[in-house]
């Protein structure tokens, strides 16, 4: 499946004399500069009917048309009618509450039943988007919302909030330990130098920052809500594993087992049948890409985590 574009636009005075690839930069900024130079060198972007270099100067009264077609990115993921959690939706993006126990893209041993199947399902116009529109990702088992773009301007727009930081990202999470107090985790994450399964705090890695503070304390164990400022992969897993509070269940980064002395039998139960990172993208919040209205939406903590906060605290009375 393909999506055709066809768009036109006039050189100002303000950009007269500037080179073909930077006008069309600020002509058209929903699509990045690597799309837009690949477009003037196959000539789907002419200028006046003639096709140009990217370094050539055009001037004041000079038109610009682009007439291109979206190529699908990968036709072998299969669209396949699966349940969708969708908090909202309209023109341009949806948000999705993404369930535990649900990969978000196809790869090696999950080519089916992912959150990309599903959504290319619900709406196969996604196919002539890159990801299928999937903006970011969560974790298999961490639960929580997450935005899909339903156009490439939409698409464009959001990755570049994210990469400006620009995107709120606010998690829950149940960790091991009993903190004293919130604080932030400013530390490089990087490819595990051993398990390439997992990340690692590395001197080397990509700039990581996660800001976190309490809200609940219990014996053993905190009830924290964490805000991303980077979007590394396993980020929170690792940043809280590394400072010594690993979540509760996490398979990759939790370590042993950890039973309190004289917990109670339901909390002992709760403790060793969690086996899932006790972690959930609680609220999100972006500048809407058309309409530059800033929205926000949440999702409640689902109720595998509502019964173990609940258990939680009944430990602690």
């Amino acid at each position: 499946m393909t999506a055709r574009l066809s768009l036109s636009a006039e050189v100002p005075e303000s950009l007269s004399g500037s080179r073909f690839d930077q006008i069309a930069a600020s002509l058209f900024p929903d699509y990045s500069r690597g799309r837009l130079q690949t477009w003037i060198k196959e000539g789907c972007l002419q200028v006046d009917g003639k096709q140009k270099k990217p370094r050539d100067k055009l001037y004041a009264g000079d038109r610009l048309n682009l007439e291109a077609q979206l190529e699908v990115d990968d036709n072998s993921f299969v669209a396949e009618p699966l349940t969708l959690d969708i908090v909202y939706e309209d023109d341009d993006l949806i948000i999705i509450n993404k369930p535990v126990n649900t990969v978000v893209h196809p790869a090696a041993g999950n080519r089916s039943g992912t959150l990309m199947n599903g959504l290319l399902h619900y709406c196969p116009q996604l196919s002539s988007l890159p990801r299928a529109g999937i903006v970011h990702r969560l974790d298999k088992d961490t639960t929580g919302l997450m935005v899909v773009a339903k156009t490439l301007k939409a698409h464009h727009n959001l990755v570049k909030q994210l990469q400006r930081r620009d995107v709120e990202r606010e998690y829950e999470a149940v960790v091991n330990g009993v903190m004293t107090g919130g604080g932030k985790v400013d530390l490089p994450i990087g490819r595990h130098q051993v398990n390439r399964q997992k990340r690692a705090v590395r001197e080397d890695g990509k700039d990581s920052v996660t800001h976190y503070r309490l809200i609940s304390r219990f014996r053993a164990h905190t009830h924290i809500k964490v805000k991303l400022e980077t979007g590394r992969t396993h980020q929170i897993r690792v940043h809280m594993s590394h400072i010594r509070y690993p979540l509760v269940g996490d398979p990759l980064y939790g370590g042993r087992l950890q039973i309190p002395k004289a917990c109670s039998v339901p909390l002992v139960n709760q403790l060793k049948h969690f086996r899932r990172q006790a972690l959930h993208a609680r609220r999100l919040g972006f500048i809407h890409p058309r309409t530059g209205e800033a929205m926000s939406w949440e999702a409640e903590v689902p109720e595998d985590m509502q019964v173990l906060l609940q258990v939680l605290k009944e430990d602690n009375q």
